[in-house]
């Protein structure tokens, strides 16, 4: 069985639809899902849903080997980062190199680096007048949203759509391709 341990920090609706989709597979299972946050929805999400899940103190994230520690014990075949707001240690890098993918809420290059998440990308969409959005799905790196990127999926941006209806049209993409590009990393 592979095993996929998420990392999360906020409400978790992108955990959900990958612990959903991977629930009854045959050969990959949501090992663990871990959060920054004491308070983030995705505990209680994992919660309902069975799967083990903790909060870490962000100290023995970035802090000490603790937490990679722990992950090296569990022997994850894949990190998935679902809304995790922290920058990745270079160790963890180098402790799994080309593991750990990270999905992103705009067409990389553009909208990407330290504060570009959330509603804060789509404002800026918003703002420049794109007519078209998406998502990225990439290898993380030591930098926010440099890593290869691994797919790109965009929609149409309507010149009356808002943030939140541009947030809404990119979580579809979101919630439809992470979990399927995470099966296929995973059949490799």
């Amino acid at each position: 069985m592979k095993r996929i341990v998420l990392l999360a920090s906020g409400s978790g609706s992108n955990a959900q639809k990958i612990i959903e989709y991977f629930q009854d597979h045959d050969s990959i299972e949501v090992a663990l899902v871990l959060s920054n946050k004491k308070t983030a929805g995705v505990l209680d999400r994992c919660d309902r849903l069975g799967v083990p899940a903790m909060y870490f103190n962000p100290s023995s994230f970035s802090g000490s080997n603790r937490l990679l520690e722990c992950l090296l014990g569990i022997e994850p075949d894949l990190i998935v980062l679902a809304g995790f707001l922290k920058l990745i240690p270079s160790s963890w890098i180098e402790a799994f190199p080309k593991k750990i993918i990270n999905i992103h809420p705009a067409l990389l290059p553009k909208y990407g680096g330290k504060g570009m998440y959330g509603m804060n990308v789509h404002r800026k969409v918003k703002e420049e007048k794109e007519t078209s959005s998406g998502i990225s799905i990439h290898y993380a790196d030591a930098r926010y949203d440099e890593g290869a990127l691994i797919k790109q999926v965009s929609c149409t941006l309507n010149s009356d759509d808002e943030p939140e209806d541009i947030a809404r049209k990119v979580l579809a993409l979101e919630h439809e391709h992470y979990p399927q590009v995470i099966e296929s990393l995973l059949a490799d």
